[in-house]
């Protein structure tokens, strides 16, 4: 098959109402205990919580993560006043189909991947990408409603 690996995908159609960061953490191996690696580049992975602003998304389909490879934790839009979350952009997106297997009954789920963050409408000045982040793919996941 010719297509392999995530395919490339815009913002908007992930999020096409936007997107919110709760906030990111460093990702951490279960059984090394120590921060996970992306296979691709080697770099650590950060997660970075994300609530979908569709009115239509419900349960698993509100809340996802989005993980970026970066040495260093990518730095978070700056807060809105009177908003409780912070409006995010993911740069370069990706999105890759898996099987989720872990409920009742299997299902199609998403791994999300983005090389950036940035703040919604910025442009390259506004942008807030992890500083190692150039080249780093990344994962996260929104499921398949």
């Amino acid at each position: 098959m010719a297509i392999q690996g995530a395919l490339p995908i815009e913002f908007g159609t992930v999020f096409p109402h936007g997107a919110y960061a709760l906030g990111v953490e460093q990702i951490t191996d279960f059984e090394t205990k120590r921060p996970q690696l992306d296979k691709n580049t080697g770099l650590p992975l950060w997660a970075v919580d994300v609530i979908d602003a569709d009115p239509e998304a419900r349960g698993k389909q509100k809340s996802v993560k989005v993980k970026v490879a970066a040495e260093h934790c990518p730095t978070l839009p700056d807060e809105v006043p009177g908003l409780p979350f912070r409006p995010v952009e993911f740069e370069q997106m990706s999105v890759m189909p898996y099987v989720d297997d872990s409920g009742r009954r299997p299902r199609v789920a998403y791994s999300l991947r983005a090389r950036g963050v940035k703040t919604p409408g910025g442009n390259g000045a506004a942008s807030r990408k992890a500083p190692a982040a150039a080249g780093a793919g990344a994962s996260g996941s929104k499921d398949a409603g």
